[in-house]
């Protein structure tokens, strides 16, 4: 009798634990890719995503996370974006359907009458990491930026880092005002699946997201903990030479997540 009651007492403190970590983990496959728009041909990239390609990429099962830009001058005539799919299988058989879509073939022909749209596009597969938060595509409660930091490990030092972001890191940015959007690593089997870590932050804005990092850098707790990784891991987590890149992006009128 003792024991049921001890069990009973118990039962709450394990839901809300449960509660706490969340729903069951984020199994999706999310493809992240970037696209470099040919001279005076971003505005044409944005119009056939917003009246078409993103209505076709939701008929052939893939859906739309986001989609963004690079904070101030666009030099570049970036737009970088995340979709996702159950599963690379479920992906590529999405991606066969609507390339070969009648709809999608007309909407390429006709804002490509003048020229080519996309100069050059990237890719990457990524699957979120067993601490990421339960990506939300949704508009925040406030306007926001964004901030894409991808990190290079030194090599064997992925599972150190990603330790580290899981039992320290993303409480203290959490502590700091930044707010953890989504992390990923790239999808086993691909280039980069033993090096890279992508996640996305969001910030009231680029100048709160130097206040908040610098108060981070000086907390003893993050000091103490990048030290104690640093010691297991035989040296810095992350390479010298772009390790750690950061770019501010601001979501487009079409974009699910803003």
């Amino acid at each position: 009798m003792r024991l049921l009651l001890l069990l009973a007492g118990l039962a709450p403190l394990v839901m809300i634990g449960a509660s706490a970590r969340g729903a069951e983990p984020d199994t999706k496959l999310y493809e992240m890719r970037v696209y470099y728009a040919a001279p005076g041909k971003l505005d044409a990239l944005h119009a056939r995503f917003r009246d078409h390609t993103t209505k076709l990429f939701e008929k052939h099962g893939l859906t739309n996370v986001g989609y963004f830009v690079p904070v101030g001058e666009n030099k570049d005539n970036k737009l970088v974006y995340w979709i996702s799919a159950p599963s690379k299988e479920a992906r590529d058989k999405s991606f066969k359907e609507f390339v070969a879509d009648p709809d999608w073939k007309t909407a390429l022909a006709e804002s490509e009458k003048d020229g080519k749209l996309v100069a050059k596009a990237e890719s990457v597969l990524l699957t979120a990491t067993d601490y990421s938060p339960l990506l939300k595509v949704e508009k925040g409660k406030e306007d926001r930026v964004f901030e894409l930091r991808t990190y290079t490990a030194t090599k064997g030092n992925l599972g150190h880092l990603n330790d580290r972001f899981k039992n320290h890191t993303i409480k203290l940015f959490e502590k700091y005002g930044m707010t953890n959007v989504v992390y990923w690593n790239v999808l086993k089997g691909q280039k980069g699946d033993d090096t890279q870590l992508v996640y996305l932050l969001s910030h009231k804005s680029p100048e709160a997201a130097k206040k908040s990092f610098d108060a981070f850098r000086m907390d003893p707790d993050w000091t103490a903990a990048r030290k104690a990784s640093e010691e297991k891991g035989g040296g810095s987590l992350t390479e010298a030479k772009d390790g750690v890149k950061s770019e501010f992006l601001k979501p487009t009128d079409y974009s699910p997540l803003k």
